[in-house]
């Protein structure tokens, strides 16, 4: 997805780009910041502004100032399953990491949870109250929000399983609740993608009433084959393409030969072929060419178009409306 430039907001001091301090907020906002170590590939420019709030006014607050700056929003979550641009994002970063309250009813089983609850967290968390049903998630490095937004999911689970229902902040303001049925769900996204309703935090349904001890067992268990087929602990966008059912992209761009396969400082994972790794210099630029020449060979080799599971956001130094 492309952006295009937006011109300095009117409150910026452009002798001065220093931090500014918005009315209804504790939280300033922070102009250049560089995002790519906050991203789980570890690449991409800056955010013209960037903010982490830490209470919900301070959210409120952000987003009144975009809008009456007419910049674009974008919400970060824990970073993975994206790439950012080289060019960076315009307009407002916000950064949900601080997000993170959550309230448990352990007699019904019902937990709710603020945007930003990193996913492995939850999982250990629930497990270690005799709740199960969220075990498959504590592979997964994102947060509770982007995993409502496309629906994430591991060993044949996903978010879907366990929602009730979704709090999102609409663009003129207002919360909103909306129930599982209105959310569009399908493998890996929902009608929330590309839409402007920011998630606020979630309602899930688990299973009570287990031994704490097994359902650790099972988180462990999960984990462990995450850790022993894919490259868990490196540089990574997680998964880059959907998996064409009933065949696996990974399986796919692995007999087509690609495994290794590099460009600058970005190759095709030898460990599972559906993960773009980052050797430590690599630019989105590097990412993108990756993605794209893997997808060529598939669709050459096997007559099967593989679709970006990956959100590409900000602005990249060619065009990308091939892949998105």
């Amino acid at each position: 997805m492309i952006f295009s430039h937006s011109s300095p907001p009117p409150s910026m001091d452009l002798a001065n780009p220093g931090p500014i301090h918005i009315l209804g907020a504790k939280c300033p906002l922070y102009p250049q910041i560089p995002l790519a170590k906050m991203t789980t590939l570890r690449v991409g420019g800056v955010a013209e502004w960037y903010m982490a709030p830490r209470l919900l006014d301070d959210l409120y607050g952000a987003l009144a100032w975009a809008n009456s700056e007419g910049l674009p929003i974008t919400v970060l979550g824990a970073g993975s399953n994206l790439l950012i641009g080289d060019r960076g994002i315009p307009g407002l970063v916000i950064s949900t990491r601080y997000l993170r309250d959550y309230h448990l009813d352990g007699s019904l089983g019902i937990v709710k949870v603020a945007a930003g609850f990193p996913l492995p967290k939850l999982a250990w968390e629930l497990a270690s109250r005799g709740l199960s049903g969220f075990e498959w998630a504590v592979g997964i490095p994102g947060t509770l929000g982007g995993a409502v937004v496309m629906n994430a999911g591991a060993h044949r689970s996903c978010l879907a399983d366990n929602l009730i229902e979704v709090e999102v902040l609409d663009s003129d303001g207002g919360i909103v609740t909306l129930p599982r049925s209105a959310l569009g769900y399908s493998y890996r996204t929902s009608c929330l993608q590309g839409s402007s309703q920011l998630v606020l935090g979630a309602t899930l349904q688990l299973q009570g009433g287990e031994d704490p001890l097994l359902v650790r067992r099972r988180t462990d268990k999960h984990l462990k084959q995450r850790h022993g087929t894919q490259p868990y602990h490196r540089p990574s966008c997680g998964s880059v393409f959907r998996n064409p059912k009933p065949q696996a992209a990974g399986w796919l761009i692995e007999q087509a030969g690609l495994k290794g396969y590099r460009v600058g400082g970005v190759h095709v994972a030898n460990e599972h072929a559906n993960f773009i790794l980052n050797s430590g210099q690599g630019t989105a630029q590097d990412a993108i060419a990756v993605i794209r020449h893997v997808r060529d060979v598939v669709r050459h080799r096997w007559d099967v178009e593989l679709q970006p599971e990956v959100k590409l956001i900000g602005e990249f130094s060619q065009d990308v409306s091939d892949l998105w």
